[in-house]
């Protein structure tokens, strides 16, 4: 007769743990819903209406269409390629540089954690704040970086208030001539990339020790027995274990490009002539500077679009090659 008690007494207990780890997921729930959740609604609710400071009629996907195919298809495609680019500028790059700090911070040497340290600084400093170093730095009248390339021989540059292409002002140097397509990203946007690059290198520093320190040494120690040589070792197991890692630093990073704001508004405005307006600056534009609401919102609809666009694309394509331990 006592087991219907004990029963009851252990629905109880289960429900109150249930209710218990509820109560502690409540305030990340409540900081989603509020600050992800309810604005991407908002977003999509007022991408069909015509939005300026008051709701107007509704206009369905009319908004979309003015962006993609209408009045504001120039800018958007335009920002949208300056994403693009800034994306393929920053992130294999970082995946790269990344990789051989964390491999070479992983071996044991002497003030390893101060290194450490050091490479994560950038990542925890404010990005205002060193976008404004960063100006500084690239000046072009009293910048370090053009203190530096007259060192080597190499003329003062504009930087941030350069609009040509990066492969324009190499090759027009020596007098060829570059056709529009081919003259590159602006050394403005290059600029940019390089700060982003120095500033996230840090964080993904980490993921890659983390990645390293979970493969298990016995394979190491296989290899090297059975006469691998450092290099084999680096390309046939540590490359192959760490592609988890490596899959989810390019994912993160890529979203993170894509959706960069912080760095461009502080450093060059979209500037010069729109070289570095990237999608997200165009949102920011439209919305809060034009003060059209609904496109805004359309452009931002669409940019969620593409971002889980190419999420999809990675999980199912690109995680394929990706082998688990």
């Amino acid at each position: 007769m006592a087991r219907p008690a004990i029963g009851a007494a252990r629905r109880r207990r289960i429900l109150g743990e249930n209710i218990l780890a509820y109560a502690f997921l409540l305030p990340a729930f409540l900081v989603l819903l509020v600050f992800h959740f309810l604005p991407g609604f908002a977003a999509i609710y007022m991408s069909l209406f015509r939005w300026d400071i008051v709701q107007g009629p509704f206009r369905g996907l009319d908004n979309y269409a003015t962006v993609l195919f209408g009045s504001r298809a120039e800018e958007f495609w335009h920002s949208l390629s300056v994403s693009v680019t800034y994306t393929l500028i920053t992130v294999p790059i970082e995946l790269v540089v990344s990789l051989v700090l964390a491999y070479l911070l992983f071996q044991k040497m002497r003030g390893r954690g101060l290194y450490r340290t050091l490479y994560y600084l950038p990542y925890i400093t404010s990005a205002i704040a060193a976008a404004v170093i960063f100006n500084w730095l690239m000046n072009p009248n009293y910048g370090l970086f053009n203190t530096i390339l007259e060192t080597v021989g190499i003329g003062p540059q504009k930087w941030l208030d350069e609009p040509r292409g990066l492969f324009e002002l190499i090759f027009g140097g020596f007098g060829v001539t570059i056709p529009a397509w081919a003259q590159g990203p602006s050394l403005a946007l290059v600029g940019v990339a390089l700060f982003t690059i120095w500033k996230f290198v840090g964080f993904q520093v980490v993921l890659f020790l983390a990645g390293l320190g979970n493969i298990s040494n016995e394979y190491y120690e296989a290899a090297r027995l059975d006469g691998a040589s450092e290099r084999q070792i680096f390309t046939k197991i540590t490359l192959p274990l760490l592609s988890p890692t490596t899959f989810f630093v390019a994912t993160i990073g890529t979203i993170g490009s894509l959706t960069a704001f912080n760095q461009i508004y502080a450093m060059t405005n979209g500037g010069p002539l729109d070289t570095t307006k990237n999608l997200a600056y165009e949102i920011f534009h439209v919305f809060f500077q034009q003060g059209r609401i609904d496109l805004g919102a359309a452009m931002a609809i669409l940019l969620a679009i593409l971002i889980l666009g190419f999420t999809q694309f990675q999980f199912r394509v690109v995680e394929r090659r990706v082998h688990y331990l």
